[in-house]
């Protein structure tokens, strides 16, 4: 690490806001990637007259476990848990739901308060809440990182083109810009999503189209601040070719202010997934994700845990981004890394 690097996280780390947030996130990421081992309706492993088994990776007929049909086995079911007591034992998560489990044991009409079976409730299908609200916010943060990543390279990519190399190309490449940022963002959406069956990767294709203009300014100022410094003017009297000039000079200059974009970038990302939810634009129909969860309860206003429950970890989600941002802006700040 070099010295200019130590300063810079010595300035995050400074932050003690965004210094906790970040592990804050990044605890979120890990617990949300083993959703399958932390909420799940099936064990996480079983051992049946001496041989292993591992329902959460792998289905299993009933008939294995004592069952009488070739379906899938329902490990909730009484005969095949009495059976599995009787002949093994197994290993459970420590919510024994997933974000398709529904609760029929339930006397309560769903949506069902929070109760030792289900710490959040159940949304109006009867499924916990608690185990959605985990697959939905892997999904989200998922979502999130790949939307900022695509949209990132293909804008630093345009930014750079019209910095560098300016005149006409950096004029059709505005007016291309003025265009397209004129364009009804949400009526495409709505074309779209009534065309093709709306899905992750469908998403993230259509809102691409319209995140990746958030950094070209930005990066095309700093291109546009460069390309006449001395070291790039030597580097092309020396006969480099524009594009090694471009990568191994100049960009990394310009990253320094797109870097402390980012947080801000994947916060609008997980806003625009859970709007889309919230308007039944996004995400097929059941779903688990945090617009979902925000619309029901919107539609059950006597289950105010629904809504509650949406709009904190919303908060808290976008909230901690924000900190981070802050951190990272300290710490690419030359007047706090240079003193």
């Amino acid at each position: 690490m070099s010295p200019l690097d130590r300063r810079r996280f010595a300035a995050f780390r400074a932050n003690r806001r965004g210094w906790w947030s970040a592990w804050i996130f990044a605890v979120l990421v890990l617990v949300t990637l083993f959703a399958e081992v932390i909420a799940n309706d099936r064990p996480i492993l079983l051992v049946y007259d001496g041989t292993p088994y591992f329902p959460v990776w792998r289905d299993y007929p009933e008939t294995t476990f004592g069952g009488d049909f070739l379906t899938y086995a329902d490990y909730r079911d009484p005969l095949i848990a009495t059976n599995i007591a009787q002949h093994g034992w197994a290993i459970w998560p420590p919510i024994r739901n997933d974000w398709r489990s529904i609760d029929y044991e339930r006397v309560q009409p769903h949506p069902a308060p929070p109760s030792a079976f289900d710490l959040l409730g159940t949304d109006d299908q009867g499924r916990d809440v608690l185990a959605r609200l985990i697959y939905g916010l892997r999904l989200s943060i998922l979502f999130g990182l790949a939307l900022t990543v695509v949209s990132s390279v293909i804008g630093v990519g345009a930014g750079a083109v019209q910095g560098y190399f300016g005149g006409k190309i950096d004029l059709v490449g505005q007016r291309v810009l003025e265009i397209w940022g004129g364009l009804p963002q949400l009526l495409i959406l709505i074309i779209v999503a009534s065309v093709i069956a709306p899905g992750f990767w469908t998403l993230l294709g259509v809102l691409t189209l319209f995140s990746w203009t958030s950094l070209v300014g930005v990066v095309r100022a700093e291109f546009l601040r460069a390309r006449n410094f001395d070291y790039v003017r030597a580097a092309r009297a020396l006969g480099m070719e524009d594009r090694r000039i471009m990568v191994r000079h100049v960009l990394p200059n310009a990253m320094v202010a797109t870097v402390t974009f980012l947080p801000f970038v994947l916060s609008s990302s997980i806003v625009a997934l859970t709007a889309l939810d919230f308007l039944g634009l996004g995400m097929p129909p059941g779903s688990a994700s945090l617009g979902d969860l925000l619309r029901q309860g919107k539609e059950n206003l006597q289950a105010p845990w629904l809504g509650i429950t949406g709009f904190v970890v919303l908060a808290v989600l976008l909230s901690l981004l924000v900190f981070i941002g802050e951190a990272v802006r300290d710490a690419f700040d030359p007047r706090k890394t240079n003193s």
